[in-house]
């Protein structure tokens, strides 16, 4: 199912992808490339927006059905994402 949507990255997440170590980097990587599967779940108050959980790390993306596209908009830890939505 993942291979139907296409996946785009913003800037800010690239930036903190490349701040982890390599091992957290390819958990991150992999597990965005299997979106919309995985620990997925709605965020309140949001048509669009879902997060991801990847240990202590959250990923915020928006997926459109209609286009087929997820936009993988925020990534951050867990303490400090929620505050920025």
């Amino acid at each position: 199912m993942s291979n139907l949507y296409t996946i785009e990255i913003l800037k800010n997440v690239e930036k903190f992808i490349r701040k982890q170590n390599k091992d957290t980097q390819k958990r991150i990587i992999s597990a965005i490339y299997s979106l919309p599967n995985g620990d997925v779940k709605k965020l309140k108050g949001f048509d669009n927006y879902y997060r991801m959980r990847i240990g202590d790390i959250r990923i915020i993306f928006e997926k459109e059905d209609r286009n087929l596209k997820i936009v993988v908009i925020d990534i951050g830890n867990r303490g400090q994402i929620y505050n920025r939505y």
